[in-house]
């Protein structure tokens, strides 16, 4: 069973502010939330060590530097016992940005990034289709994405 984490209201704000700007220093989140950077650096630690913020990026926008397509892929398995197995090979796909684990249709949904409808091509019948325990795949190419957020801590 997860283990219940505590925070305090200083805490969750930290966490609202990294995930509207990830480079934020210390001293800018000290000062918008009335704390020293000293007290800013002991929580960032403390929620790096509980696992709650790691790295520190940004957000990239995939089509100023020629990736067009995004899709989704849901994925079949010959048997959800082989998710392991296929999740450790799927890593190795580059192209792949995100995979879920999920329950309904599908046994896992990939979220990938292509630069045009033939590196798609190359990625799905090149790379994908050569997993083993994968039984069959299904693509949808988005169209347009609306948004793009990250969870709001209430």
């Amino acid at each position: 069973m997860p283990v219940k984490l505590d925070f305090d209201k200083l805490d969750l704000q930290i966490i609202g502010e990294m995930m509207k700007d990830a480079s934020a220093s210390y001293k800018v989140l000290g000062k918008k939330l009335f704390v020293s950077a000293g007290t800013i650096h002991v929580r960032m630690k403390k929620l790096q060590r509980l696992g709650v913020l790691s790295g520190s990026s940004y957000h990239i926008n995939l089509k100023k530097i020629g990736y067009d397509i995004t899709a989704f892929i849901g994925i079949y398995l010959e048997k959800s016992s082989l998710y392991a197995t296929v999740a450790k090979d799927l890593k190795k796909i580059p192209e792949i940005v995100r995979l879920n684990y999920t329950t309904g249709n599908y046994s896992m949904f990939a979220e990938i990034v292509c630069r045009d409808m033939e590196h798609l091509r190359l990625v799905l019948y090149d790379k994908l289709q050569h997993v083993r325990g994968i039984e069959r795949t299904e693509t949808l190419i988005s169209l347009d994405e609306s948004f793009k957020r990250s969870a709001e801590i209430l």
